[in-house]
């Protein structure tokens, strides 16, 4: 029986209620691993942060509710009324879409990310939406999620919004999550967990990783892509690799 005719006594506001807990317990854990991780990997990591770590989380608590609201909403559409686009019958469309896919929603979050945040890196926009990000000085992994309201609604319905428009089979759907949780946890944690080889070679040309998003940190004015470097280099806005202490074995 496909997913979304099974029973349910479930509501919309039942579904947001859980999608909200969903997505903060996914960033509780995923910061939390990456966060101990670093603390044994890198000595000094988070000293005198603590009180920055916890801002970090509050605002991060309170991103989780505003993400999980249209989350909750295409995952009760999806269950309820088979409204959305989302399949499990990996037949139902050709092998090849699901990888196809998975790149094009990537793709399309990524753009729409940069743009919306190179506007909030203007001046007006930075005061009211985007400087509650950028107060984590150095970030941490706890900072993935640490947002401004109004900036979290700015990215919480972009995956919601593609599960209307593209036919994404369930997995896809929950690889782009998990690529979009991981990343932005690693990108912000303070220190390059792949090695140099990647970072500095022809993937990391293409791939952001924490060495990339770093330098957004120190300057503001660049790197501003989400997973990928293509936009910032037509734009001219890519800086290369910021620097900070590496874990060890990371060379």
């Amino acid at each position: 029986m496909p997913l979304q005719t099974l029973p349910s006594p479930n509501g919309p506001l039942l579904a947001i209620a859980a999608m909200t807990f969903i997505v903060g317990a996914r960033y509780l854990t995923v910061s939390g691993i990456f966060a101990a991780v670093g603390a044994r990997l890198v000595p000094g990591l988070h000293e005198g942060l603590a009180r920055q770590i916890r801002r970090e989380i509050a605002w991060s608590l309170a991103s989780a509710a505003i993400y999980g609201a249209p989350a909750g909403l295409a995952a009760w559409a999806w269950h309820e009324h088979g409204k959305t686009l989302i399949y499990d019958d990996a037949a139902q469309y050709p092998l090849w879409w699901i990888p196809l896919s998975f790149l094009l929603v990537l793709l399309i979050h990524d753009t729409w990310f940069y743009w919306t945040h190179r506007l909030m890196h203007r001046p007006w926009w930075f005061r009211r939406m985007h400087a509650v990000h950028h107060a984590s000085r150095p970030p941490t992994a706890w900072a993935a999620m640490s947002f401004h309201p109004w900036e979290a609604l700015t990215g919480a319905f972009v995956i919601p919004a593609l599960v209307f428009i593209f036919p994404l089979h369930v997995g896809v759907v929950g690889a782009v999550l998990l690529v979009m949780t991981v990343m932005g946890v690693t990108n912000h944690m303070g220190w390059e967990m792949f090695p140099r080889r990647l970072v500095e070679g022809a993937g990391g040309k293409w791939l952001i990783t924490a060495s990339h998003h770093q330098r957004h940190h120190d300057r503001y004015n660049c790197n501003f892509g989400l997973y990928f470097r293509h936009w910032d280099r037509i734009c001219g806005t890519d800086r290369g690799l910021g620097g900070f202490g590496k874990a060890p074995g990371r060379r």
